[in-house]
């Protein structure tokens, strides 16, 4: 990792519709946004909607592997079909106790069926398939899968919505920490990597609800009774 600035916040996929909402909360709460793209004249024309949004925003679009040496925070949001070969493009250039964050869902979209519906992973979640394969003393941590990106883009309302968490206790406590940059967010302690599986099969349970209740801002969760 080339930078000295611990505060900035890579994201990768930035220019879809929930990384994007990310990148304009955070360019909001005062961090230093970095969005990156397969390619890099996407990264810049989504860095400058940010501007448009967040005029005082300190943001700039890259390449992936140029935004992911940038922050200490790495967060992925790209389609699930795309996840592993976003991992791999990136894997050389990922450092010791970097932070990854995966965003990603098996929705059944990537063979072809529906959205309310997940496909079987061997390593058993999206997150921990991430975890195989980035190196050694890189941190994968499962966040934000369930936030609606209609919601994170309306800047002018809060998000009201629970994040769980999951990873390991240090890093997963960092992704926790960023969640209270975005009014109305709360990081939730997940536990360990592998409950990841039950947040993501939440996310298509959410996605079915919003077509059955005609939802297009999206259902959030939230979790009752946890202590302030």
């Amino acid at each position: 990792m080339t930078t000295t600035d611990r505060d900035a916040i890579a994201i990768l996929g930035g220019t879809g519709d929930q990384g994007l909402g990310l990148a304009l909360r955070f360019a909001k709460a005062g961090r230093r946004v970095v969005i990156g793209s397969r390619k890099a004249d996407r990264a810049v024309a989504a860095a400058e909607e940010v501007r448009q949004a967040v005029p005082d925003a300190e943001v700039s679009g890259h390449e992936n592997s140029e935004a992911a040496v940038q922050a200490p925070i790495v967060i992925l949001s790209v389609p699930f079909e795309h996840t592993a070969g976003t991992v791999k493009s990136i894997k050389e250039v990922l450092a010791e106790d970097q932070i990854l964050v995966s965003m990603a869902v098996p929705l059944a979209t990537a063979v072809g069926d529906g959205a309310a519906r997940t496909v079987g992973i061997w390593q058993g979640s999206a997150a921990e398939l991430v975890q195989s394969l980035v190196p050694a003393g890189v941190h994968v941590i499962s966040a934000f899968q369930n936030v609606s990106a209609h919601r994170l883009r309306d800047l002018g309302e809060p998000v009201e919505c629970d994040v769980v968490v999951s990873g390991k206790k240090a890093p997963r406590a960092r992704i926790m920490e960023l969640c209270q940059l975005i009014p109305g967010l709360r990081g939730v302690d997940g536990g360990p990597l592998a409950n990841a599986r039950i947040v993501e099969e939440m996310t298509a349970l959410l996605i079915g609800m919003n077509m059955r209740y005609k939802l297009p801002e999206g259902l959030g969760i939230r979790f009752t009774g946890l202590p302030e």
